[in-house]
């Protein structure tokens, strides 16, 4: 993988005159390098100085003293394609200081949808049955581009979305035609500006698909350097088959791949992070792997009995047949009904769920590796969402790296901006330097924290006083400020 540090080192001679100035901040610039006193300055939609700039005049000054400016946060996985349209101010994300999400993980996209097969229920991450409408992503696109939400976004293509618009039956392998009209949608979708594609491996939508089916559809995307993106097959029994996988999907297909929420969803994997990390390593020494985790030890999606089996607790976010158990913990539910777990989360499918699978241990391993990013995993859908909407980003900065000392506060904001920005092939994103997009986030490093709890949900985080997406403020001392400059964004640098 390129080191963001060395790429596209802009200098620019020091303009007499700019839009904004952020005055008297400590400026952590998304490399990893130490924090340094500096102002930064922005003109437009790009960052046209950083130093000591007293002698520059502005039509607006932020004093920025005591607090941290930083890269907007990219959060790398998301499930957002449908609330950028239909929530476009994209509250619990300004609010915790992202600017760009990664939208299309786990197979699931919103486009190119063209339904042949009934939907299922894990499409609902998406949105509402209104928002099924993108047969093209050149449709899509256009769309976001009529009215922006507050933050950029890049897209992804789901293999489920694919197989839903080219197959009448998901539970078998695509025969070679079927693949071919894929192959074509895909093509499509990347000129049209995805970045990648993406795999829910462990989804029914998704697991009849063969290692030759993915491979086949991913090599459409080898020459113009997409990434793949991959929930794996099996994160709760044969964890290290499942990674082989999908290393072997990249080998064969030429292209990167990204490793999904990484983590270890049953008590019989406890214990062995490192063991996966080193595979990690392994795999890297030969071909361009990357990763990312959310840092918290519970997931959430749709109601699958296999994770009711393995999970410690599972509480119940909806339930199109028994909306009455929305925030209900699944073991009362049984007992009043006088069934299993098992049986009545049969019974409240479809629907969605938090299940309680993993180690804190486990999880702060993966979490400090060095080439992990950082993925909230949200679903802006659920009616009772996971905390993870609203507090993935401050809990990292201010949980993990202040209070833990797991990493330092460079690390923590490198993770988050850099690190993204160059695993997914973002050029002038993630770093504050001349030349740079102005997507910046000023924060309290002493006060930022997440408050979201599985409890309270919705609590937003505190300390994070300014947000900028490409030059304009979307979110300023605890509000949004209406504006939604958000902008689709592109993968131009092959790593």
């Amino acid at each position: 993988m390129a080191d963001w540090r060395n790429i596209m080192d802009i200098s620019a001679e020091q303009p007499t005159r700019c839009d904004v100035i952020i005055r008297g901040g400590m400026v952590i610039d998304g490399t990893g390098a130490p924090r340094r006193s500096a102002d930064v300055a922005v003109s437009e939609d790009r960052i046209v100085a950083v130093g000591e700039l007293s002698a520059i005049a502005a039509d607006h000054e932020v004093l920025a003293e005591g607090a941290v400016v930083a890269p907007g946060f990219i959060d790398v996985h998301t499930h957002d394609d449908g609330a950028l349209l239909a929530q476009p101010e994209m509250t619990p994300k300004i609010s915790q200081g992202v600017t760009t999400v990664i939208a299309g993980n786990c197979g699931f996209s919103l486009a190119p949808l063209r339904l042949r097969a009934p939907l299922a229920q894990e499409f609902r991450y998406l949105g509402e049955d209104s928002d099924y409408r993108f047969d093209t992503m050149a449709a899509y696109v256009a769309a976001f581009e009529a009215a922006p939400p507050t933050v950029n976004a890049a897209l992804l293509v789901g293999h489920s979305t694919l197989r839903a618009a080219t197959m009448d039956d998901l539970d078998r392998p695509a025969s070679d035609r079927e693949i071919a009209s894929m192959r074509a949608l895909l093509r499509e979708a990347m000129d049209s500006g995805a970045s990648g594609f993406s795999t829910g491996l462990e989804y029914p939508t998704n697991r009849a698909a063969t290692t030759a089916e993915i491979v086949a559809v991913a090599e459409e995307m080898a020459a113009t350097g997409g990434i793949y993106t991959t929930h794996y097959r099996d994160y709760v029994y044969d964890i290290d088959g499942a990674m082989e996988e999908a290393f072997e999907i990249g080998r064969r297909a030429g292209v990167q791949v990204h490793l999904s929420h990484h983590q270890l969803d049953s008590v019989d994997l406890h214990g062995r992070a490192d063991q996966t990390l080193r595979r990690i390593d392994r795999a890297r020494a030969g071909q361009s792997v990357s990763l990312d985790v959310y840092p918290y030890t519970a997931g959430g999606g749709a109601i699958m009995e296999e994770f009711v089996a393995v999970a410690k607790k599972v509480v119940i976010t909806r339930s199109a047949t028994r909306p009455d158990c929305a925030g209900r913990d699944l073991s009362e539910i049984a007992r009043d009904w006088g069934c299993s777990p098992l049986e009545a989360a049969g019974r409240l499918k479809p629907g969605g769920a938090i299940y309680f699978l993993q180690d804190e241990e486990d999880m702060r391993r993966i979490l400090s590796y060095r080439h992990t990013s950082i993925g909230s995993d949200s679903l802006p859908f659920e009616p009772i969402p996971h905390p993870r909407l609203w507090g993935t980003f401050p809990r990292v900065l201010g949980h993990y790296a202040r209070d833990l000392g797991l990493f330092t506060m460079e690390e923590a904001v490198h993770r988050m901006t850099g690190l993204a920005a160059a695993q997914f092939g973002f050029v002038d994103r993630g770093v504050v330097r001349p030349g740079a997009y102005a997507d910046l986030v000023v924060f309290d490093a002493e006060r930022v924290i997440d408050r979201a709890t599985y409890e309270e949900p919705e609590r937003r985080s505190e300390g994070i006083v300014l947000v900028m997406v490409n030059g304009i403020p979307v979110w300023r001392n605890g509000m949004a400020t209406g504006e939604r400059s958000g902008r689709i964004v592109r993968r131009e640098l092959r790593i």
